[in-house]
């Protein structure tokens, strides 16, 4: 308990400290800023403070990098007490070029008492730095003149085009009359120093014919020094009569030795003599302790980065936040739980609501499921009432239904409807009703509406997962992949881990959730099935269906499905064309049902000469279902988008063997060998098994029999039976927790 006390703690701070960093970034980015071409004002203040010196001192540091411990705090208040004029940073002030950066860093600037420059560095020109140096400090390049001193900046960052700068570069040095003159380049173009560290070798520039061309003109124009950065060190080296100071010590991560410690270069001009010297600032600490420093000034500066390094802070942050609530609140325990006693509800009547985008009089898997379970719970003196879509069709109301009014119907006959879901009489019907556990059969919509009223009325609420989102991509308004990868598994996730319980008719669907990520309590039950009503007799007789289809002598193979792609219908018929032709007058496959697809498929049964074989026989009504499996010899399947595939035990329960595609739904409910064939999704392993069948007799007879030995196990009473078990569960959990 005080383990997860702690958590806790440590996970609200982590909320709050990402809430602080967004709002952090959202003033950033709406916040004005006043600064703006802010070297004019800096070279009119030099060039002041200048004016009629032959001698003067100026500082130029390197490697600022928002340096607070170090820069700010102990090199600033020494720069103050020295007699420079002004201060020249020799590349990477900022730790990179995001505005934060730049503002902190005028900020930081302004404790000087003397004005200051800014060369063009890496870091100046990173994340998308230089229009942000441009408007609050003016082009990366440019030069002036101040006490018989030319002073040049140049970016050799590769941002600006070299050959540009270059011209600029020998027409500014051929008109000067200065007696001194020196050069800002942000990056190293002096030979590698012996003493650079392996993983600083980068940090030269490193183009060398522009480097060569800079060395040439640099000689030719004699100048006397040229100042970089981009080096955690001091080195200075003359070549061809110029020397190269590289000065990058004002900031960072700085390891304290010989070659690599803090400091600033003071560069005195005097009587034709420049003199350069690194100077070490008076920092009371040790060796270590500087080095620390300077380490824990980086990490610090790491807080002003880039907006795209912000995100990815604030994304770990998160997910270590969602990991802590994951620990903190979410059990993870998968297993049957055999010790709860539930039979405070298991011999009690219990109120249950259902909310279901589709019902009768739409006819499909899922509202036969749920009339089905509704019927099964009733006959077990349970009260069940269910909110479903109205339908042009009904011809009465229900006392025990709700009809939530349809906005929008698209699909087949307008199959898919959405309904209001802010209409009075949900809230009105539910609060009367006064359901103790809701049950939702879709992740939206109704199903939401359903899951919103279960946490305002603190009920628990069990979702079955009829369907396979993923296969429903043709449908939705968005990119097939996006939906079919990514979208349909997070919001099957998301909303089961909202539910205190889900179902699912198979053990192999059970374990597609868990791979997506699903932690609530699973119950594996297959959708009942009234087997009686598809095992006793028909009074619509087999022959006189047969006279009514024209079917003569012909081996009977029928398949019950809606019309739709995802169906996969489309394999059935290519699966039968291509049986030996002498097949086919022996044969006759009938298609149950409608859907979007029907124009489609009619047109393939055309083109592939099969309408003497194949025959799409419309829709059937649920009362002559039976009729229709009994008549028939061997059920076909190829649907790929079931949870269970319903109308196989349907199918099983007349005596009907089975063959069938291999997939989540069907894998459970298939006995290979036995009840029937399963295969892959391959049109020549899939008709090898169907002429199995077709050409004996005593096989088909051998299935038919273990077809209904199994479809009698899974009974409309065992299915209610075994739901209202899982819901006793369910209610005594969830009450417990409450407690």
């Amino acid at each position: 308990m005080f383990r997860k006390t702690k958590l806790k703690i440590v996970y609200y701070l982590n909320a709050a400290l990402i809430i602080l960093l967004v709002g952090y970034q959202i003033y950033l980015n709406l916040s004005d800023t006043k600064y703006a071409s802010l070297h004019l004002s800096q070279i009119a203040d030099i060039q002041a403070r200048l004016e009629g010196k032959n001698a003067f001192q100026f500082i130029v540091a390197g490697n600022i990098n928002n340096s607070t411990s170090i820069f700010q705090k102990q090199f600033i208040p020494e720069l103050n007490q020295s007699e420079a004029a002004f201060l020249i940073s020799a590349g990477n002030a900022v730790s990179d070029g995001a505005e934060e950066n730049y503002r902190s860093l005028i900020k930081m600037l302004a404790g000087l008492q003397m004005p200051w420059l800014l060369t063009y560095g890496e870091n100046e020109d990173s994340d998308f730095g230089d229009f942000r140096f441009f408007e609050h400090f003016g082009p990366p390049f440019f030069s002036f003149n101040a006490a018989d001193s030319h002073f040049i900046f140049l970016d050799n960052t590769g941002n600006t085009p070299y050959q540009w700068q270059l011209d600029w570069l020998d027409q500014e040095l051929s008109h000067s009359q200065a007696r001194n003159r020196f050069v800002f380049l942000g990056l190293p173009v002096h030979p590698q120093l012996e003493n650079t560290s392996a993983f600083t070798k980068d940090n030269y520039f490193n183009n060398v014919e522009i480097g060569e061309q800079l060395h040439t003109l640099f000689e030719k124009h004699q100048v006397d020094v040229v100042f970089s950065a981009n080096l955690a060190l001091y080195a200075e080296q003359t070549i061809d009569g110029v020397r190269y100071v590289t000065t990058g010590g004002a900031g960072g991560v700085i390891v304290d030795d010989e070659n690599s410690f803090h400091h600033y270069t003071m560069v005195d001009v005097s009587a034709g003599e420049i003199n350069i010297a690194p100077v070490r600032p008076s920092i009371s600490q040790s060796s270590l302790h500087r080095t620390l420093s300077s380490i824990w000034s980086a990490i610090y500066t790491f807080f002003y980065v880039s907006f795209s390094r912000f995100l990815v802070v604030v994304s770990l942050l998160i997910l270590v936040g969602l990991k802590l609530r994951e620990i903190i609140y979410e059990e993870r325990d998968f297993y049957t739980h055999f010790t709860i006693d539930d039979t405070q509800y298991r011999n009690k009547p219990k109120q249950i609501a259902f909310f279901t985008n589709n019902y009768f009089p739409f006819i499909s898997g899922v509202t036969i499921s749920i009339e089905r379970l509704a019927r099964g719970l009733r006959d077990r003196g349970n009260q069940v009432h269910i909110f479903a879509p109205d339908y042009a069709e009904e011809k009465e109301s229900e006392s025990n239904c709700t009809r939530v009014k349809t906005l929008f119907a698209f699909g087949n006959k307008g199959e898919f409807r959405l309904t209001n879901p802010f209409q009075t009489s949900i809230r009105k019907n539910f609060q009367r009703f006064a359901a103790d556990l809701i049950h939702v059969h879709h992740p939206f919509w109704l199903g939401s509406v359903g899951l919103w009223l279960a946490r305002r009325h603190h009920k628990p609420i069990i979702y079955t997962y009829h369907t396979r989102l993923e296969m429903y991509a043709h449908y939705v308004p968005l990119p097939g992949a996006l939906f079919r990868n990514v979208i349909s598994h997070l919001v099957v996730r998301r909303f089961c881990n909202k539910c205190d319980g889900v179902v699912v008719p198979t053990y192999s669907t059970e374990e597609y959730l868990r791979l997506i990520g699903v932690k609530s309590r699973i119950c594996v039950q297959p959708t009942g099935v009234d087997f009686e009503r598809f095992n006793v007799p028909h009074k619509l007789k087999p022959l006189a269906l047969k006279q009514k289809l024209g079917i003569d002598n012909e081996l009977v193979l029928i398949t019950v499905s809606r019309l739709g792609r995802e169906k996969n219908i489309k394999f059935l018929i290519d699966a039968i064309a291509s049986l030996e032709s002498d097949t086919h007058s022996k044969i006759r496959l009938l298609i149950a049902g409608e859907g979007d697809d029907r124009q489609y498929l009619e047109n393939r049964i055309a083109n592939l000469a099969m309408h003497n074989t194949i025959q799409l026989v419309g829709a059937v009504t649920p009362e002559d279902i039976p009729a229709y499996y009994q008549m028939a010899d061997i059920f076909v399947f190829a649907s790929k988008s079931e949870t269970q595939g319903m109308v196989v035990l349907e199918a099983m329960s007349a005596g009907l063997p089975v063959v069938a595609i291999r997939s989540s739904g069907i894998d459970d409910v298939i006995v290979d060998g036995r009840t029937g064939f399963k295969t892959l999704d391959n049109i020549e392993k899939w008709t090898a098994k169907l002429e199995l069948l077709i050409k004996d007799e005593n096989m088909r007879a051998t299935f038919s029999e273990h077809a209904l030995e199994f479809a009698r196990q899974h009974d409309t009473a065992v299915f209610a039976e075994n739901m209202d078990h899982f819901y006793s569960e369910v209610m005594v959990s969830y009450y417990q927790q409450d407690k």
